[in-house]
């Protein structure tokens, strides 16, 4: 086999599965197989997510998976998931149409006509389609497991219906009561219950159908000849586009004329229209509602944000929580034990002297009642429809741990610029000790030449003054501390007290005073000098999100503690912290030392949360336990962090913990009950007290409750 360094991820549809039996064989099958790396099989999505390292090896995972009865193909992209659930759902609405018509045919034979020869061979005839035909998918994968000694909830379905037929043919030679209906109905009830399935399943995808349908079409781009309309599929970087009032942008860029405002809802969930101009990034399939704008393309096809939304999505509903292990363990041992349950019962009857027909009736209800449907659809439909209601929030989950870690989060640590505030920096106060505009016309051009935000709104503060920038020499920036630069021969120092401590200058009480004021009112107070002495200090502020306040208190009520980790210094962030209701501060943190308070909070034995901009925090946000990355809808957020908040609003801080934990609880409940359901069927009907066809509607409605509750998640706000 070719030695590749790196493995290629790969996307595989499944045909054939029915339980979580089915889908932990098959990963076991993949896992094993000579050049995979992992392989994840997710039975709610009937996909498969495989890391080959050598990608002319598919035909031979094919094969491998052949063998035990399922059949992989790779995913098309132009074939997503939701369309192969609806046509899953309508194959399923068929057959089980056909089955209704002939059982219900079979019942009113069975229940209501007279017995006779002619009644009880027609029911044979009748019930033969039904088992053999519509029961076709339940035989021809028990056998193939059979072949390789599997077995699954197929297994356990064949084994019922045929050992219900094949009893009925014995009875009608007998001249005894036959039991084809019950046969012919366990295959109608399974048949509805896997249309009800389908069906739900279908709704849990709404959300990804919509993202995936939030494309445009067409697309209006600028020739030499003029304007000329393409799909928008073939757009490609660098093309001119030209977007028209209520359009929608093709494909993500840049805007190279116009100014109006889009609707980013798609992207973040936030209904607020957000104003653009010459020079902003704009996206695919977000709005134009006002006036007509020309845009560059960027990004196209999967490189898109929006791409990038969807497969972020996909990718959490395929993987699995780590509680899922425990199923797939359970699921792997549950299908040869509840066989072995249901001969013990068989044989017991017998030897008690219990008739035939009992006896059999008993262990057809075993095998037919515990089909561990219900237990493997028990996380991944909560996962399914979780990560979907999220994505239309604005919150993307990146895998399916998130839900679990959520519930263990003891502490909330924030980020303060862009996180708690808006991160727009203006300046505030000014105090020079001499000529102003000289100490800002010297101070904004080394702040304009640092390319930090803080220097960049000084520098915006002073050209709006009409005092124009000088040409800086040596410009740097110092992480956490300040800049210096070159000005007119005189080096100019910019930034915290000790940097201009550090470089011998010494600061007059009445700015030391100053900025203690500025301090203690929530503004970031720095100051700067040259030839050996401070000249003066500057105020820049920031606004605090309406909604911090709220958000606080929010993740206070549901028993988390915060902490605000921030570079600023300690009076401007304790200002901050008081005004939202922050508890705990650690102040003049440098950027790259937001991970050490992290691992400091989980020394303490704390689970941590960390929330940023996803970054200049991408140190901490990796370090915390869970790491809350709050984006704009850029690549470089989308890459940060385990939840991704599309949006700048903290609020969704609380929303993304609310639904992640509410996620995790379904999964729960629905755990709990798929188990209690099995532990106290089986019984009931090994003792002679639950009817096979009861058992089979049973069966069917613990799948289709199981899919109900986590459909739920669909109202959560």
């Amino acid at each position: 086999m070719t030695d590749v360094s790196a493995p290629t991820a790969l996307s595989f549809d499944v045909e054939g599965m029915t339980c979580a039996a089915c889908a932990a064989r098959i990963e076991r099958v993949l896992n094993k197989y000579d050049g995979v790396d992992t392989a994840v099989v997710n039975y709610a999505t009937a996909r498969a997510q495989v890391r080959l390292r050598d990608p002319s090896e598919v035909a031979g995972l094919q094969a491998a998976v052949d063998r035990i009865g399922y059949a992989i193909t790779p995913s098309v992209a132009s074939d997503p998931l939701p369309r192969r659930q609806w046509e899953e759902e309508q194959l399923q609405w068929k057959r089980f149409r056909i089955a209704a018509v002939l059982s219900g045919i079979v019942v009113i034979l069975a229940m209501f006509v007279q017995a006779a020869q002619w009644n009880t061979a027609l029911q044979a005839i009748l019930t033969a389609p039904v088992i053999f035909w519509i029961g076709a998918p339940f035989h021809r994968v028990a056998l193939k497991q059979l072949r390789s000694f599997g077995a699954s909830m197929d297994t356990l379905i064949s084994m019922g219906t045929l050992a219900a037929f094949g009893y009925s043919l014995w009875a009608l030679a007998q001249d005894m009561h036959p039991y084809f209906e019950t046969g012919a109905v366990i295959v109608t009830l399974i048949t509805l219950g896997r249309a009800f399935e389908a069906r739900a399943k279908g709704r849990a995808t709404n959300a990804l159908r919509s993202l995936l349908e939030l494309g445009a079409d067409r697309a209006t781009i600028l020739t030499p000849d003029g304007t000329k309309l393409i799909p928008a599929r073939d757009v490609m970087p660098g093309d001119r586009m030209v977007v028209d009032p209520g359009a929608k942008i093709p494909t993500d860029g840049v805007i190279l004329s116009g100014e109006s405002s889009l609707d980013e809802s798609m992207l973040t969930g936030e209904s607020r229209p957000i104003e653009k101009g010459v020079g902003s990034e704009v996206f695919g399939a977000t709005i134009n509602q006002h006036r007509r704008l020309v845009v560059e393309a960027t990004r196209i096809g999967a490189d898109t944000v929006l791409a990038q939304i969807i497969k972020m999505v996909e990718d959490a509903q395929a993987s699995k929580a780590p509680v899922q292990r425990l199923v797939d363990r359970i699921s792997s041992v549950f299908v040869p034990v509840v066989i072995v349950i249901a001969a013990v019962a068989v044989a017991t009857w017998l030897a008690l002297g219990h008739p035939a027909e009992d006896a059999f009736r008993a262990g057809i209800a075993v095998l037919i009642i515990a089909c561990p449907c219900a237990l493997g659809l028990a996380t991944p439909m909560a996962i399914l429809v979780g990560s979907a209601r999220g994505a239309e929030m604005g919150v993307l989950f990146k895998g399916a741990e998130v839900f679990e870690r959520s519930k263990a989060i003891d502490v909330v640590a924030f980020d303060k610029t862009g996180t708690l505030t808006t991160g727009v920096m203006t300046v505030a106060s000014v105090l020079a000790l001499e000529g102003e505009a000289e100490f800002l016309r010297r101070v904004g051009s080394v702040e304009a030449a640092s390319g930090h935000p803080i220097g960049k709104a000084v520098a915006l503060g002073v050209e709006q003054r009409d005092i124009e920038l000088t040409e800086v020499d040596d410009a740097e920036a110092i992480a956490g501390m300040g800049a210096t630069g070159t000005v007119d021969g005189d080096l100019i120092v910019v930034g915290k007290s000790k940097l201009l401590a550090d470089h011998g200058m010494q600061i007059a009480p009445v700015l030391s005073d100053e900025m203690e004021t500025l301090e203690q009112q929530g503004i970031t107070a720095f100051v700067a000098g040259w030839d050996g002495e401070a000249r003066g200090v500057i105020g820049v502020s920031d606004t605090v999100h309406d909604s911090a306040a709220a958000t606080i208190a929010t993740l206070h009520r549901l028993g988390l503690d915060t902490v605000l980790v921030t570079g600023d210094n300690r009076g401007t962030a304790e200002a901050v912290a008081e005004q939202v209701g922050i508890r705990r501060v650690e102040a003049e943190v440098l950027p790259g030392d937001k991970a050490q308070v992290v691992q400091a909070l989980q020394h303490e034995g704390l689970t941590v949360a960390f929330v940023g901009d996803g970054i200049n925090d991408a140190p901490a946000l990796t370090a915390a336990d869970l790491g809350l990355a709050i984006g704009t809808g850029t690549g470089v957020a989308i890459d940060a962090g385990d939840v991704v908040l599309m949006n700048g609003d903290p609020a969704m801080t609380s929303t993304a913990v609310r639904l992640a934990r509410r996620t995790f609880a379904t999964i729960r409940g629905n755990l709990f009950w798929a188990f209690i359901y099995n532990v106290a069927a089986i019984p009931l009907a090994a003792f002679g007290l639950l009817d096979p066809m009861i058992a089979a509607g049973a069966m069917a409605f613990s799948s289709v409750s199981v899919v109900l509750n986590s459909l739920r998640l669909r109202r959560f706000s």
